[in-house]
């Protein structure tokens, strides 16, 4: 390399590294922001098995189990492997298992530098090493370290990197294949060159094992390819376009759901037909597939046929990393205790890797949200494997609809009650009134690019409001606006002032300019990985949580651009100053702006380090419930962390955690009916037969018959032998009926007595008989199998809810449910009172278990960061301190319940976890256990907080959650006040209330 005759002391003591060849000084740039990805992920890593699917994977990937579909077997095998770090510690398994994430993300970076460095050489026409000068090299650099690390301290990918989730470890593979093919572009040779493409496809075939994101880059690969091979035309643009769709369609359609679809043919037919055992045809199928595989390579190596050989070896590839999938198979016919669809044949494994249990989203055309279904078409058989064959258990159904209320590409398509109620609302439809193909469009546009990815974009690159769900982004219009305190200082407010954003436009334009070709390559990526895929996925009108993880890779292919920006600055300032080496110092300097400032701002609200709530939490539950219970739980945060207590730390495995939307499959119940650890097989008067998917008892609508009350016993009776008298009428024998919607349970009150399981003083509560109202049109199969459950045990196994499920059954339970704990009891007692304003508490477990069993490490520590899910799960907390408080003032342990209150204060202070509207309620026991100065103090600071937070909500005209919970508290207060004599404060706050209440009803808001 060509080297100046002179150099400065400056530059020759702090620079050394620029006198060694362009690719030592790539390497190890590289490896530097390597580095500063470790550390900075591996500083703010989660330690423990964090909200949502985390618990889940760190589960599933300790003992290798069996996730959710579609599966990610590679990650649970890279998962398993690095627990081993654990030596035998269970509480660090989930720490090493986040570590993968860390170290995947870290690679992520590193390749993303040296991606950016090679478009880069592309733009400044650097096409031989030897063209690169000291300060073009001084420029690639810089490109590269500004770009990697935007891409570092973006929000969506440092919030993957630091927890045990597929995306990370996804990313990576779409950095890696994205480099590869760079790499092949620069590759003269041709043997060395289809080396590279042929670990491309091994590559994709491993992402198949972890996420299906990987084949969204192949359109990008196709066009690189297509530019190197060929000259560019407008046709073979599209040519190439296309054939990168086919490979797409081969991959993801012939390939991962094809080839078991094609072995699940054979097995029916070798087994059914010819009576062999079961296995027998796919072992046949895996034989002639691997035979002609084989062939076609010999052959076309034989016969010089190097695109068929390319072809060949690139599947041959594609396969061997798909491999990976045998794992479900093979642990799935183990039965571990999570065994999500049992996938455990060649049958239920096809559903499996097809998502069959989640249904299915129109994409290209399909009914909208107010489309009436006229008849139901049937399709193909749904096999179960028998005793001796596959026997047809069902077909499946398709809906047809009345002509004309379809369309193409339907966007506002689900049928939920409460879909169609967001789609009115931001349609302006009115009850009854029919969408358009416009406001199809409308909502599109606005609703699933606008809001649930343009704002994504930008909370990366502009900048976010707060933590809280569904904050926007913020625009200059709100850079240096006024906030209440409690916003300002919400840790999850991050300010970019776009400057990263504005970085990637001067990196867009400048390559659309100098290098159009890599310009298409990148936008096609920037486009398929955001845009198409929210086009793709189709999401309904609502999230459980915020998708911004999902569009990672189109973030990724942002700060392509972002790194672009130093080339365009430091080749317009060397315009002027005629040094490229100073310009491009000092275009660097510019551009490291952008990524200092994500770290710095968004340091605190990615650092999860020192937080274990999300365990804590999950073992407080288990902790609630007695000696070999069934504890009801709602969805991901209820269940999920309790999987992982359970298995990774071992927590409480003489209990079952039954999640219930699982609980309305055979699969899960027929699970449910085997021993696990030390946890009894569920006791059912129904056979597995009774519950079969698809079968009578799936939902048993409500039918009129004139009978007012319908004993529980009996009616089990009659779904068991399948009495013909419980036939719907209106479904012509393919569906029972409930014939009343009150069921009564009779109990032995004596038995129950004998079992010692009634609460001290609630004796006078228990009753003969418990009846149950059924809410809505009739009984899932959720319902069924906990009234089955529930009869069959006959107390003699604890059954227990949390608030979720208790409002998930279709069963009320409300009035026969006692608080131990975090979790409520379900007994032979009577709830004299509504449940929302009286709760029956058994003080004494209760009170056993949350001050002595309970865990809330480092909840008091105000450094510690917690989220908006984290402080849900303290407000449950909260709610059951007071519960409990409060039932102990009843039974006039005022002693008892100021140490419960004062408790719950110390371990959830304000200072870490900002008091709720749980807290609001706590006021009036704290007045009745004498700490009036304690009730003061925090009627003071809700009170101001909440006036603050109403008066901003009502200034910005969002009318929305948030502005309503603050009016509640304002609302709470006042009465707590005036009840216990203190009239000053209490006005105060009333005039607060009434103002902001005022403008909230004058809305058509209510409480």
């Amino acid at each position: 390399m060509p080297r100046r005759s002179k150099k400065s002391p400056f530059y020759t003591y702090l620079n050394p590294i620029f006198y060694m060849n362009f690719q030592k000084t790539n390497n190890i740039f590289g490896w530097v922001v390597f580095v500063v990805a470790l550390v900075t992920y591996w500083l703010t890593m989660e330690e423990t098995a964090s909200y949502w699917d985390c618990g889940e994977f760190i589960a599933v990937s300790f003992k290798l189990e069996v996730p959710h579909p579609p599966g990610a077997p590679l990650f649970l095998l890279i998962g398993r492997l690095f627990s081993f770090l654990a030596l035998g510690d269970v509480t660090k398994v989930a720490y090493w298992i986040n570590f993968s994430s860390v170290l995947a993300s870290a690679f992520c970076v590193m390749f993303l530098f040296w991606s950016i460095v090679l478009f880069g050489r592309k733009i400044m026409r650097l096409t031989r090493e030897e063209e690169i000068t000291d300060p073009k090299l001084w420029v690639l650099m810089g490109a590269g370290l500004v770009g990697s690390l935007a891409y570092t301290f973006s929000d969506s990918a440092w919030f993957s990197a630091v927890e045990a989730e597929v995306y990370a470890m996804s990313s990576f593979f779409t950095a890696f294949v994205v480099w590869a093919m760079l790499k092949w572009d620069v590759i003269e040779d041709e043997s060395k060159a289809n080396r590279w493409l042929l670990l491309i496809f091994y590559m994709v075939g491993l992402s198949i094992g972890v996420h299906l994101l990987n084949l969204v880059t192949i359109p990008a690969l196709a066009l690189i390819y297509y530019f190197k091979k060929y000259q560019p035309t407008v046709w073979g643009v599209i040519g190439a376009m296309i054939v990168s769709l086919l490979i797409i369609f081969f991959v993801n359609d012939l390939i991962i759901p094809g080839l078991p679809t094609l072995a699940s043919y054979f097995e029916i037919y070798f087994v059914n037909s010819l009576g062999l055992p079961f296995d027998s045809g796919v072992i046949v199928f895996s034989l002639i597939l691997l035979v002609a595989l084989v062939y076609t390579i010999y052959y076309s190596q034989k016969h010089q046929k190097v695109l068929l050989n390319t072809f060949a070896n690139a599947t041959a590839f594609i396969l061997i990393g798909y491999a990976s999938y045998a794992l479900v198979l093979v642990r799935s016919s183990y039965d571990p205790p999570i065994d999500e669809d049992d996938p455990s044949d060649v049958m239920t494994y096809v559903s499996y890797l097809k998502r069959e249990q989640y249904g299915s989203r129109p994409l290209l055309y399909g009914p909208y949200f107010t489309s009436q279904p006229i008849d139901m078409k049937q399709g193909d058989a749904i096999y179960k494997k028998g005793k001796t064959s596959y026997e047809i258990k069902d077909h499946k159904f398709e809906y047809v609809y009345e002509p004309g209320t379809e369309t193409i590409l339907p966007r506002i398509w689900s049928s939920d009650p409460d879909h169609a109620q967001i789609y009115r609302d931001n349609l302006g439809l009115a009850e009854g009134q029919k969408p358009t193909f416009g406001d199809n469009l409308k909502f599109m546009f606005q609703h699933q690019i606008g809001w649930m990815y343009v704002r994504y974009f930008f909370f990366n690159f502009a900048g976010r409001e707060s933590d809280i769900q569904n904050a926007d982004w913020i625009s200059p219009l709100n850079w240096f606006e006024k906030l209440p305190p409690a916003l300002a200082e919400n840790r999850g407010r991050n300010n970019f002032f776009m400057i990263p954003f504005l970085l990637g436009l001067v990196g867009m334009f400048y390559q659309s300019v100098h290098n159009t070709r890599n310009f298409v390559v990148v936008t096609l990526l920037f486009i398929l990985t955001g845009v198409a895929l929210v086009i793709y996925l189709n999401s309904p009108p609502t999230e459980p949580r915020e998708r911004d993880y999902i569009y990672a890779g189109s973030y990724y292919a942002f700060c392509f651009w972002i790194g672009f920006a130093v080339i365009a600055m430091a080749e317009t300032f060397a315009s002027f100053t005629k040094n490229l080496k100073t310009s491009a110092i000092v275009a660097t300097a510019l551009g490291l702006t952008a990524p200092i400032l994500m770290g710095a701002a968004g340091w605190d609200d990615h650092n999860r380090s020192n937080r274990y709530f999300s365990v804590d939490s999950a073992i407080n539950y288990l902790q609630s419930c007695s000696k070999n219970a069934i504890l009801f739980t709602g969805g991901d945060n209820d269940t999920f962390p309790l999987w992982y207590s359970q298995e990774v730390e071992g927590v409480r495995t003489d209990m079952r955690v039954i999640v219930l939307s699982y609980y309305n499959t055979d699969w899960y119940i027929e699970q449910s009916m085997r021993k696990v650890y030390t946890s009894d097989a569920f006791p059912y008067t129904l056979t597995a037969e009774n519950y079969s998917q698809n079968g009578l008892n799936d939902y048993l609508p409500y039918y009129e018959t004139g009978i007012k009350q319908m004993d529980l016993h009996k009616f089990l009776d009659l779904v068991k032998t399948n009495n013909r008298s419980l036939l719907h009428p209106n479904y012509s024998g393919s569906r029972n009926m409930l014939p009343s919607k009150e069921i009564v349970l009779k109990v032995d009150v004596e038995k129950v007595k004998a079992l010692g399981i009634i609460p001290e003083g609630m004796d006078s509560l228990i009753v003969p008989e418990m009846h149950f109202k059924v809410r809505g049109g009739g009984l899932e199969k959720k319902d069924l199998a906990m009234l089955d459950v529930l009869a069959t045990a006959n107390w003699e196994r604890p059954l227990y809810v949390n608030n979720t499920s208790l409002a998930q059954f279709n069963v009320d339970l409300s009035r026969y449910v006692v608080q131990e704990g975090n979790a409520y009891r379900i007994l032979p007692v009577y709830n004299p009172r509504p449940f929302n304003q009286q709760e029956l508490v058994n003080t004494k477990v209760s009170t056993e278990n949350m001050l002595k069993k309970f865990q809330f490490r480092n909840l008091d520590n105000p450094k510690v960061y917690y989220n908006q899910d984290y402080r849900n799960f303290v407000l449950n907390h909260r709610s059951s301190f007071n519960s409990l408080a409060q039932f102990l003032l009843l039974q006039g342990d005022t002693a008892k319940a100021r140490e419960v209150l004062l408790f719950a204060l110390a371990k959830m202070p304000d200072a870490s976890i900002p008091y709720d509207y749980t807290n609001a309620q706590t006021l009036g026991m704290l007045f009745e256990v004498g700490e009036k100065e304690k009730a003061l103090e925090i009627a003071n600071v809700m009170s101001k907080r909440a006036d603050e937070l109403a008066t901003y909500y009502i200034t910005k005209r969002d009318f929305g959650r948030e502005l309503q919970v603050n009016i509640v508290i304002l609302g709470e207060l006042q009465q707590v006040l005036y009840k216990y004599g203190e009239a000053d404060l209490a006005k105060k706050i009333e005039e607060a209330y009434e103002k902001h209440a005022g403008v909230f009803q004058s809305r058509g808001g209510g409480f």
